[in-house]
């Protein structure tokens, strides 16, 4: 298990830190007969939808990226993977999930993202990557725990934020 920290300063950065998780992962799905999971930590503020933004608007969606607070999950449907975007915040029962089938969406060439997963522990796929966001005064920052086995995906993104 590899760990990164590193600090966004602004909007712009947590858009292309999404960028930048895009580029390398998106690539790693062809290696995969499953979903890629990332588990996004942070309050409120964080920077999480931001950075899932940026992941999504990396690939050339032309719609909104929007939280999906109320509907739990946001599919993307790309030509050859899924991107799904869940937000757990306002998940009052982690059972819900299974009656939305939780489990079929860890089984498809996709990525997931998931914002809130502490609220439903037991129900989720593990997490290849987990993405802490803080936020300071005017900063965001970043601990990533990598759980996939590549060094060379760690190694990729490390560089990009040295």
């Amino acid at each position: 298990m590899e760990k990164l920290k590193f600090t966004l300063e602004n909007e712009e950065k947590t858009l292309q830190f999404g960028q930048i998780l895009a580029s390398n992962l998106i690539p790693q799905l062809s290696n995969l007969q499953r979903a890629i999971c990332l588990y996004v930590i942070g309050d409120l503020g964080a920077g999480k939808t931001t950075m899932t933004r940026g992941f999504i608007n990396s690939l050339k969606y032309e719609g909104i990226v929007k939280s999906p607070t109320f509907t739990l999950v946001e599919p993307y449907d790309f030509k050859d993977f899924f991107i799904y975007h869940f937000d757990l915040y306002r998940l009052n029962d982690p059972e819900e999930l299974e009656f939305m089938g939780i489990r079929d969406y860890f089984l498809k060439k996709a990525i997931c993202i998931i914002e809130w997963p502490e609220k439903a522990y037991g129900y989720l796929a593990d997490p290849d990557f987990i993405i802490d966001m803080k936020y300071g005064t005017d900063k965001r920052y970043v601990e990533m725990t990598f759980n996939l086995e590549n060094k060379d995906l760690f190694d990729s993104i490390k560089n990009n934020f040295k």
